[in-house]
């Protein structure tokens, strides 16, 4: 998913979290910050929110069960993936990909995961702490190698 993809898709979305937050179209628009005629030309997919709109609602409803259904993953994460192109840090613990992910690849303590919905890739370590991020398979292996030969583990 490229960031035109997801700008459409959480363009798409502002009205269904809107209503599971049970905001009103004048608080929707002064949390995210654009006029009420500019939400409602986004909620009736006359015009596409723009990246900082996104990432408003992003950063803001991150829990929103919209949001990470449509994603399929933390919407924070995937806002800065998206800004990124890759991800190489240790973040919170996630879920271990019960919902949305398949296992790809597992080298020693690290595990690499492919999203169902947005086809991006993902490292996570034995404590399901996700590590890498990325779009690009051929990047996410070499990170996966690099970061099982760090660790100092034989690669299975």
């Amino acid at each position: 998913m490229n960031k035109s993809a997801f700008i459409q898709l959480v363009s798409k979305k502002i009205k269904l979290v809107r209503t599971e937050y049970h905001y009103s179209q004048d608080e929707m628009a002064e949390a995210i910050g654009v006029s009420k005629k500019t939400l409602i030309q986004i909620e009736k997919e006359r015009i596409e929110a723009n990246w900082s709109t996104v990432v408003t609602v992003c950063a803001l409803f991150n829990e929103s069960e919209i949001l990470v259904n449509a994603i399929g993953d933390d919407p924070i994460a995937f806002v800065k993936l998206i800004a990124m192109e890759s991800s190489f840090e240790p973040q919170s613990r996630t879920l271990g990909g019960k919902v949305w992910w398949k296992k790809v690849r597992q080298e020693g303590q690290f595990v690499l995961q492919q999203n169902l919905i947005s086809g991006h890739y993902r490292i996570l370590d034995s404590e399901h702490r996700r590590w890498y991020s990325s779009f690009d398979f051929e990047d996410a292996v070499q990170a996966l190698k690099r970061m099982n030969e760090e660790t100092g583990r034989v690669t299975e």
